[in-house]
């Protein structure tokens, strides 16, 4: 596991768009390739711990009891007051969390992407020859995305895409990386039994 390298998990939205009973990321997943069933963070939580690549920081916001009480002791949890500004108010309590633990990196990824394998979490960990990197599933670009330090201030301060608008307008900061696993995620009750039945 590194020290120089944390983990983000962003968990803050409130999942609108999600019709079921609860937050979608305390949906339940069945057991699935030799994994046992899980609710969606946890099955996301899992990969990243997993994957073992430094601190885990998971960023609360409209349920900000959703990580269950067993993994408390394996990830550092931050609840974000203005999640409803969107992701990158989230990403930015993420980021500051990582710096005050002294790291030069994270790793950003969504709890509702339960699928990311830890493959890929370690592989864009990994993948430090350009600033950023982000992870390529068949040609497109996913999460988790690798941000060094030296281009935390070059995010955008508010808005709700994360890192993607500055790699649209620094392209020579970016590195993709092709990685095993899928980028879908949870939104609604369709994706939701999509996966429950495959």
């Amino acid at each position: 596991m590194s020290t120089d390298t944390a983990a983000v998990l962003l968990a803050a939205g409130a999942g609108t768009r999600f019709a079921g009973d609860g937050h979608k990321l305390s949906a339940n997943l069945p057991a699935s390739g030799g994994e046992a069933a899980a609710t969606v963070i946890e099955r996301s939580i899992a990969h990243v711990l997993d994957a073992a690549v430094g601190t885990v920081i998971v960023v609360t916001g409209a349920a900000p009891d959703v990580v269950p009480a067993d993994l408390l002791d394996l990830v550092t949890v931050h609840h974000n007051p203005r999640w409803a500004e969107g992701q990158m108010a989230s990403l930015l309590v993420g980021l500051d969390a990582a710096a005050t633990s002294g790291c030069r990196a994270v790793v950003v990824g969504l709890a509702d992407q339960p699928f990311v394998t830890p493959a890929a979490w370690r592989t864009i960990a990994a993948a430090t020859t350009a600033p950023i990197a982000v992870a390529t599933y068949d040609g497109q670009r996913g999460n988790p995305v690798r941000l060094d330090s030296a281009v935390w201030e070059l995010l955008p301060a508010h808005g709700d895409e994360g890192a993607r608008a500055l790699m649209r307008v620094r392209p020579d900061l970016v590195r993709e990386v092709p990685c095993t696993g899928s980028p879908a995620d949870i939104d609604t009750e369709e994706d939701l039994r999509r996966w429950q039945n495959s």
